[in-house]
């Protein structure tokens, strides 16, 4: 079932009203980018088990400066549409993404109205540019990269998006965004990519894990320690969110 049909919506209104009392446009206005409002300080993240993140402001301005380029580009770019379809429950971005060969459709489902939803049309975006070769603009590093670097390169940005949307715009807690997040502020987004998917990177799970035998173990010692379950790849088909 469709959800939102093109890649023109507005945030979703509690993103909206937490941003408005903050003194802060949402996504796209450029107000924040051109330097005409200050980002408020970052709030901490934290999760159940008490583990915590505290982003610098610093780096947040950089996001923002970013991200709303980006999502400008998105709004008013007519090479490409991207589909959001409504999902029944919790899903990660990768999951449902159907990218055309010509690279100018794409579809990705997206649960109810959550907070992450725009997010998910910036991984669907990421994966256009790709199969369009534009990816200079949006992700040098990811360029000339293979499947599974450029994979961890959108996943990187992905993430930045979502401790931006938690930390400055207060965005409600999404469980499989928050794993995302964490892995990678400590230094656990390979792990968490080939462990989550290992059916998409065979050749360089095989690879990173004879490299690094210890990271498995450690990384799954890490997950169930901060989320309290096992990590996703390991669940039995079920996320557990």
């Amino acid at each position: 079932m469709s959800d939102t049909a093109t890649h023109r919506f507005s945030p979703p209104a509690p993103l909206l009203r937490t941003v408005l009392l903050a003194g802060v446009a949402a996504f796209g206005s450029g107000a924040c980018g051109s330097g005409e409002l200050e980002l408020p300080e970052p709030r901490r993240l934290v999760v159940h088990s008490g583990e915590r993140l505290a982003p610098a402001k610093e780096r947040m301005e950089e996001v923002d400066a970013w991200i709303r380029e980006q999502w400008d580009s998105i709004q008013m770019d007519p090479s490409f549409m991207i589909y959001t379809d409504a999902a029944e429950g919790p899903v990660y971005p990768w999951e449902s993404l159907e990218v055309t060969e010509s690279g100018d459709t794409a579809r990705i489902s997206v649960q109810g109205r959550s907070a992450g939803s725009q997010l998910y049309t910036i991984y669907a975006h990421y994966h256009l540019m790709a199969v369009q070769g534009r990816l200079d603009r949006w992700l040098p590093e990811g360029e000339d990269a293979d499947e599974f670097e450029l994979e961890k390169a959108i996943l990187s940005r992905v993430a930045d998006v979502w401790l931006y949307q938690r930390s400055i715009l207060d965005a409600p807690p999404y469980g499989l965004l928050d794993e995302l997040v964490y892995a990678k502020e400590n230094d656990f987004l390979d792990e968490f990519v080939l462990t989550a998917r290992p059916d998409a990177f065979v050749e360089a799970r095989k690879e990173y894990m004879a490299e690094n035998p210890e990271r498995t173990d450690a990384y799954r010692d890490w997950f169930r320690l901060t989320f309290e379950r096992e990590p996703p790849g390991l669940r039995g088909g079920s996320r557990q969110d």
